[in-house]
């Protein structure tokens, strides 16, 4: 068999890009502009693409169908932002302004196709989308760009950092084509195919990535507008079998006489939105089940006296004063109006000398503690974690006073060994003070912080089953969405499960009538018709 007679295919995924020349000197320097109006509506689409694809996902998983209602949504918005690409900086192939539809539009220089998949893996709709594109979403990191990369310097006790934000390579490449088209008038050839290729490249990962294939993206670059036909891996049927194996394309008009594809019920609107809707329910349904889940975890863990504790943590200053300012617990005149002070628990403080001097801890209103230590000496803790204090340092003067005698503590107390301080939450904006009793500089403790939230248990399971009830209602919601878009996707009087009908191999040609009316004898295999 000859290579021009090898059997050939095409990736469903198919791509195909026109340059129309000649093209505008300038225009491309506006397209920006141009385009914001469909980059506004691009953004709510490409919202409700990835609600749509995680719906198409359980609906995979447990059918092993992309329902079509929503597959055919999913190629429209790749088909929109496909023409958008096109005319502005992935290709800068045409200035012919994109329409605003999701429908296809054969006339328009980017067109792009992709084959409904009949049957897709269960299995594989689990793994594909993350596991299995890895690979490929590192190439794409380097077609398309977007890293930023932030380094910063430490001169002495001075830092500086700078930015750089990446293009990546198509972007790169559309601009060399923009400085052709601004200098010479016109795109140069290899060049476009270079740039189609690598767009056709990012178009075959993001179909496979939204599930709508199964067919792994090739490490191929095809360059060139038309989208091409590869010679198949193996060999392949000749003759009236191969050209009943040849299938008619999604979305391509069949010829005469090819019988069309599966006709579908009406009805899938509803089904669409019950998808759409159901997988919104799900994400409050899992945060409300988190946080009743979260409250039960802590009511579980409370101390004897009830209380919820953070681990120890050690506080070193050589400043007059350890300080966690602008705890905000101001709550807004709605939120007042229905959970009243009693409500908000209790604050317990625990500190423990290191050294064994007398300690004070109190809480007072943050413009108090401005006002009292604002020209003193001292540390705000800006972070805890694992084992470690951030700190914040203030500077003034070494000594801030007896802190006791202040007359605006809203809870204090102070002494030696374990010092308690427990203070009925209120609301307001607070700050907390650790320091030596006598006010000297130099501080270190040992503390911990707790609180006591009445009703915690019942708060939990309150939470935990108004989740469970929201995730319930999603799981209907999806599971009959599901079960009515597979209905309406099954083809009308018959079942689909191997695909669009296969049109039969040709028939025997009838013999050829001469112009003088008798009929020609047949040829013989590679020689002129017997007799002659």
């Amino acid at each position: 068999m000859s290579e021009t007679d090898a059997p050939s295919v095409r990736h469903p995924v198919r791509v195909s890009g026109r340059l129309e020349e000649p093209l505008s000197r300038w225009m491309w320097l506006v397209k920006w502009i141009l385009l914001i109006p469909h980059y506004i509506v691009l953004a709510f689409l490409w919202i409700a693409f990835g609600v749509v694809t995680v719906a198409a996902f359980f609906a995979i998983l447990f059918t092993g169908r992309y329902p079509r209602a929503l597959f055919d949504f999913n190629l429209g918005v790749l088909r929109w932002s496909w023409r958008v690409a096109y005319y502005g900086y992935d290709a800068l192939g045409t200035d012919r302004y994109p329409p605003f539809t999701l429908a296809e539009v054969p006339d328009y220089p980017a067109t792009l196709d992709i084959a409904y998949p009949y049957r897709l893996s269960r299995g594989l709709v689990l793994v594909k989308w993350w596991l299995l594109a890895i690979p490929q979403y590192a190439i794409l990191a380097i077609l398309m760009g977007g890293a930023t990369w932030t380094v910063t310097t430490t001169t002495g006790g001075s830092s500086s950092a700078w930015s750089s934000f990446s293009t990546g390579l198509i972007g790169l490449l559309v601009l060399f084509a923009g400085v052709a088209l601004l200098f010479l008038a016109r795109y140069p050839r290899g060049l476009y195919d270079l740039v189609m290729g690598l767009d056709r490249w990012v178009l075959r990962v993001t179909a496979y990535a939204a599930l709508m294939t199964d067919t792994y993206p090739p490490f191929r670059l095809d360059q060139g507008g038309a989208e091409p036909r590869l010679p198949d891996d193996g060999p392949g049927p000749a003759g009236p079998a191969a050209a009943a194996l040849s299938l008619p394309a999604a979305g391509v008009p069949a010829s005469p006489g090819t019988p069309a594809g599966p006709a579908t019920r009406p009805g899938g609107t509803g089904a669409v939105v019950a998808l759409v809707i159901g997988v919104l329910v799900l994400l409050p349904g899992l945060a409300l089940a988190g946080i009743g889940g979260a409250g039960l975890w802590l009511n579980g863990h409370r101390d004897a006296a009830g209380f919820v504790s953070t681990p120890q943590r050690l506080i070193a200053s050589p400043t007059a004063a350890v300080t966690a300012e602008d705890v905000d617990l101001r709550l807004d005149r709605g939120t007042a109006t229905w959970v009243t002070s009693d409500r908000l628990g209790t604050l317990r403080v625990r500190v423990n000398s290191v050294d064994g001097s007398r300690m004070f801890v109190g809480v007072a209103p943050q413009s108090a503690v401005n006002t009292w230590l604002g020209p003193v000496a001292h540390d705000q803790v800006t972070d805890i974690g694992s084992g470690d204090v951030s700190y914040l340092r203030s500077t003034g003067s070494a000594t801030a006073g007896v802190p006791a005698a202040q007359p605006f503590w809203s809870g204090a107390s102070s002494g030696t060994g374990t010092v308690q301080l427990r203070w009925p939450i209120q609301t307001g904006q607070w700050a907390l003070v650790v320091m030596r009793a006598d006010g000297a500089p130099g501080v270190q403790a040992r503390v911990d912080v707790g609180a006591s939230i009445p009703a915690l248990g019942g708060v939990g399971v309150g939470f935990l089953v108004a989740g469970l009830i929201v995730l319930a209602g999603g799981i209907v919601l999806i599971a009959f969405g599901t079960a009515r878009l597979v209905r309406t996707s099954r083809p009308v009087g018959g079942d689909d499960r191997r695909g669009p009908p296969v049109p039969p191999p040709p028939g025997p040609r009838a013999a050829p009538v001469e112009e003088s009316g008798q009929v020609a004898a047949p040829r013989g295999p590679g020689g002129p018709p017997p007799g002659v």
